[in-house]
C-alpha cells in the first residue's frame, strides 16, 4: 500500500513539473517509521539517503548534490554528501573494486552486490571541511539491494540504486559506529565521472 501511494506522489510531482530531470533531481525525505530522522528505506530514486553517526544525524539535503560516483582504475567509488547535525558538510565515500564499466547505465551490475568494507582492497573515507580521513573499519558492509534502470518514453533516464550500510570503525583509538545507513538514489550521467 506505500509504495502505491509514494507512486502516486511521484507521478503528481511529475505531471505538475514542467521539468521532469530538475523534480527528478532533487531530494524527496520520507520519514522512517521507526525514526522519523532518518528516511524511510525506499527504492524509488528520490535521491535521498541517511545514517546514524555515532549519536548524530547524517543527511542528504537539497542544498547539495546527494551522490557522485567515480570509475577509476578498476575501482568504483560511491560518494554520499550531505550535512552533520552538528553543523557541516560532510562526504562518506566508499571505494571497492569493479568490472570493467563505461557508463552509468552499466551500474546495473551492482543489483544485490554486498561489499565487505573491512576487505583490504576497500576504502572508506570521510571529508569534511577539506579534511579527507581514511577509516580504519573493524567490520561492515555497503549492500546494493537493488540496481534498476528508470525509463522515460522508453529512454533511459537513470538507474536507481537502493541499499543500506553499516560499519564499525576506530577514530582517535576509540570505537566509532555509523549504523542504520540507507541510501535510494538516481544516478545519471551528471553525477557519474569515468577515467
Amino acid at each position: 500500500m506505500m509504495k502505491k501511494i509514494n507512486l502516486f506522489i511521484i507521478i503528481g510531482i511529475l505531471l505538475s513539473s514542467c521539468e521532469t530531470g530538475d523534480v527528478m533531481d532533487r531530494t524527496i525525505f520520507i520519514p522512517d517509521e521507526n525514526d522519523s530522522q532518518l528516511p524511510a528505506y525506499t527504492e524509488w530514486g528520490y535521491n535521498s539517503f541517511g545514517a546514524q553517526y555515532e549519536r548524530n544525524y547524517f543527511l542528504a539535503s537539497n542544498q547539495i548534490v546527494p551522490c557522485k560516483m567515480l570509475y577509476n582504475n578498476n575501482q568504483l567509488q560511491f560518494s554520499l554528501i550531505g550535512t552533520v547535525n552538528y553543523g557541516g558538510n560532510m562526504t562518506l565515500s566508499f571505494i571497492f573494486p569493479f568490472a570493467q564499466i563505461s557508463e552509468y547505465k552499466d551500474l546495473v551490475q551492482l543489483n544485490k552486490t554486498e561489499i565487505d568494507l573491512s576487505a583490504s582492497d576497500c576504502t572508506v573515507k570521510i571529508s569534511e571541511n577539506n579534511n579527507d580521513t581514511v577509516l580504519n573499519i573493524l567490520e561492515g558492509k555497503l549492500y546494493f539491494k537493488r540496481a534498476q534502470l528508470l525509463s522515460i518514453d522508453d529512454v533511459v533516464n537513470r538507474v536507481i540504486l537502493s541499499g543500506t550500510f553499516e560499519f564499525r570503525f576506530l577514530q582517535n583509538d576509540f570505537p566509532a559506529t555509523m549504523s542504520n545507513g540507507r541510501f535510494d538514489m538516481g544516478i545519471t550521467k551528471n553525477v557519474f565521472y569515468t577515467n
